[in-house]
């Protein structure tokens, strides 16, 4: 057993957090308000204190000190002293164990009860009075570690944007169904590091997996008592660790190796953060880290009214990045996980509020430009989920250059348009081509609009053709929680049917859906499951459900439709892989020729002939053709025309009147259909179009191409270089 000093030496203020020189350990923590800080040494159980020591040393407002002998796997944690006056935002209480806002690691689960809170709940003063019970039973410890991992020869894949495919997907929802697992494996990095797995990854063509919250996290107590959880993580308590339930055997290195085998596979790695709150709620929320520490420090607090504390975010308060140690401490944590775990990119939960100053938002705040400007993270991927529930807070669009964002009109506008809505054409048109009337500034590109039709937050694709209202009752809300309007429709039976004729309109929708996306400029996003048909029953705010709703069932991967739809959705991917027009990264306005009539893009309806005011403003019109065709030095010539039909007979579609020769590359209704066959399902391979006659056709010259019924058709073009 470590024997300790009677004091601890002076340590250094730098860098923050607990770290091992060899010889011992440096600890430094920030407080601005603070009057003593004690730290805690705990045995290996992380159940008894066996030393406290006060840091000695106070510089530029951190608190620090060094245990000289100290190790890793040290567990510890701290203790503040200094007002407890609400009314002026101060809330210390020195009988409340804190983690470490730099831990690397955390030892235990939290354990609620009331000591948690720094007030005597039961008091009628309420959160002005002060509770003295110790909490360090039920709060987890910080844990000292050793940060260093053989990294061999690994490097970050750096996928183009243009080239991205991402994947969202949970942790624990990836892998706790999967039966080949032991039970041990099952919902931890483990599983993600599973050779099945990256082989499903890399045969749908997924460069990019976008994971849900893995930052240590809080199971809410009024979900606990309800039998229910926290399954998405949203509601960090730890910025710097990884949850420790994802670890199959509690080390950090389980993460970095997850990440280098996705990285030996060719595969990117981005981390869904949350540093706009954290698990402490509101003003009557726990005393667990920050709100120990200093509160008036780390959170935006309602000016001239300090006991209450800013909600922007809908959770209770909101991390006031302004203050230059609070925006250090997001940085760091970024660098930790880019450094230290060799993360390819961050997509950021409610972005808007990190973008926030005072007097609102801000795209050039202080968090941006710090951002923007790091030689590290400035070259990593960056998301932004560009809306808050605050004042102002939708920001689509309004984020600087260097993000790709969110774009959930793309997402609505793609459901409405194959739910049979009128007047979708036109906002369609803009959502295909990349969003340019949200993006097109700044010198931001098509791949800055991130397109998805499905999220983890609401309906997977099953769902949005097989439900019309949302069914959330298992939440315990009385089915009042999550997105009233979903732009969904059942095709006729609400839920689970045996109908084959509306399996077969559900079939033909998802995959119109899933082609659009692919063949939309920007960056495309699948919600993991939906390439073989996950579903959740109809709830569209799974949150709290950790069981068979929300895990991904892998049993419908092995079934026949499941295999044809992974087989599709690959399909998808590899065409977009393949074909330039589809991915391109720059915005198309049809005022550039690649060749003469031919201009970059054009929109046409079912008669072949180019979309007029009025054509857009038929409220009856289902069909809609857009002709994409560019050319550089890298990619050569390509010329792609997709056709839409969301209506519900099929369409006879007159090809554009451009000469050359035209190929089936997809028939989103007939995902069987072998690119090339004819119009009418015939085995010849290529048509000629634009009044040209057709060699070995008797002459005739098939130019129209029937389009099916809710169905996307994709033809590949070459033009005709000799007439």
């Amino acid at each position: 057993m470590m024997r300790f000093p009677a004091r601890l030496m002076r340590g250094a203020s730098a860098p923050l957090g607990a770290t091992w020189d060899g010889l011992g350990v440096n600890f430094a923590v920030f407080s601005a308000n603070a009057l003593r800080i004690d730290l805690c040494i705990f045995d290996p159980s992380g159940r008894r204190e066996i030393a406290r020591f006060e840091l000695p040393e106070r510089t530029d407002e951190v608190w620090h000190g060094y245990l000289p002998d100290a190790r890793p796997g040290l567990l510890y944690g701290y203790r503040a002293y200094g007002p407890y006056e609400p009314l002026r935002g101060h809330r210390f209480n020195p009988h409340k164990l804190l983690v470490d806002p730099y831990a690397r690691a955390l030892q235990g689960q939290l354990r609620w009860s009331d000591s948690l809170f720094g007030y005597r709940i039961s008091s009628p003063r309420g959160d002005l009075s002060i509770d003295r019970r110790d909490s360090a039973p039920g709060v987890p410890k910080s844990v000292v570690t050793n940060e260093a991992f053989n990294w061999g020869d690994d490097r970050l894949p750096r996928i183009p944007w243009e080239r991205t495919v991402i994947m969202e997907a949970h942790l624990r929802g990836l892998s706790m169904r999967r039966s080949e697992l032991t039970p041990v494996e099952r919902g931890t990095f483990r599983a993600l590091a599973d050779p099945l797995l990256i082989d499903h990854l890399l045969r749908l063509g997924i460069t990019t997996l976008e994971l849900m919250p893995i930052q240590a996290f809080v199971k809410d107590r009024f979900l606990l008592e309800r039998g229910l959880t926290n399954y998405w993580g949203y509601n960090t308590l730890a910025f710097f660790a990884p949850h420790a339930a994802y670890l199959a055997e509690g080390s950090p290195h389980e993460v970095r190796t997850a990440i280098r085998r996705l990285h030996a596979a060719g595969i990117e790695v981005i981390l869904d953060v949350v540093y706009n709150h954290t698990c402490e709620g509101s003003e009557l929320g726990p005393t667990l880290c920050y709100r120990g520490l200093d509160n008036a420090s780390y959170y935006r607090l309602v000016p001239e009214d300090e006991r209450h504390m800013i909600n922007d975010t809908g959770c209770g308060n909101t991390l006031n990045l302004s203050h230059p140690r609070v925006l250090q401490m997001v940085m760091d944590s970024l660098r930790h996980w880019a450094v230290d775990f060799h993360v390819d990119g961050f997509r950021f939960d409610l972005c808007s509020t990190l973008g926030r100053e005072s007097y609102g938002f801000d795209q050039n705040c202080g968090f941006f430009d710090v951002l923007r400007q790091d030689p590290v993270l400035s070259n990593l991927k960056l998301i932004a989920e560009p809306w808050d529930p605050g004042p102002g807070g939708y920001q689509l669009g309004n984020h600087p250059p260097g993000f790709a964002e969110w774009n959930d009109r793309f997402r609505d506008t793609v459901r409405r348009f194959w739910r049979g809505d009128g007047l979708q054409r036109g906002d369609l048109a803009a959502r295909l081509s990349g969003s340019g009337d949200i993006f097109d500034r700044r010198g931001r590109r098509p791949t800055a609009s991130l397109n998805f039709v499905t999220s983890h937050d609401g309906f997977t694709l099953m769902d949005v053709v097989s439900y019309s209202t949302r069914h959330n009752d298992a939440n315990g809300e009385g089915g009042q929680d999550g997105h009233s309007e979903n732009f969904s429709a059942n095709w006729g039976a609400e839920g689970p049917t045996d109908d084959p004729a509306i399996l077969a309109v559900r079939d033909r929708l998802r995959r119109a859906m899933l082609a659009t996306m692919f063949f939309s400029q920007g960056t495309p996003m699948l919600l993991a499951g939906d390439e073989f048909g996950q579903t959740q029953d109809g709830n569209n705010n799974a949150y709290c459900q950790d069981n068979g709703t929300a895990w991904l069932d892998w049993s419908l991967a092995g079934s026949p439709s499941g295999q044809t739809m992974i087989d599709f959705v690959a399909r998808l991917a590899a065409l977009r892989k393949a074909r330039p027009s589809l991915r391109w990264n720059g915005y198309l306005h049809g005022r550039r020729e690649t060749m003469p009539g031919l201009s970059d893009i054009a929109w046409y309806g079912p008669d072949g002939t180019v979309m007029t005011t009025d054509s857009w403003n038929d409220a009856a019109g289902r069909v809609l053709g857009v002709l994409r065709s560019v050319a550089d030095a890298w990619n050569g010539p390509d010329t792609t025309y997709l056709i839409m039909n969301a209506g519900a007979e099929d369409a006879d579609c007159t090809l554009p009147p451009i000469p050359g020769t035209w190929t089936l590359l997809l028939d989103s209704a007939n995902p069987n259909r072998p690119p090339g066959t004819a119009p009418d399902g015939g085995q010849g391979s290529t048509y000629l179009g634009a009044g040209l006659p057709a060699e070995g056709q008797g002459g005739q010259n098939p130019s129209h191409w029937i389009v099916p019924a809710h169905g996307a058709v994709l033809l590949g073009f070459t033009p005709r270089t000799k007439i």
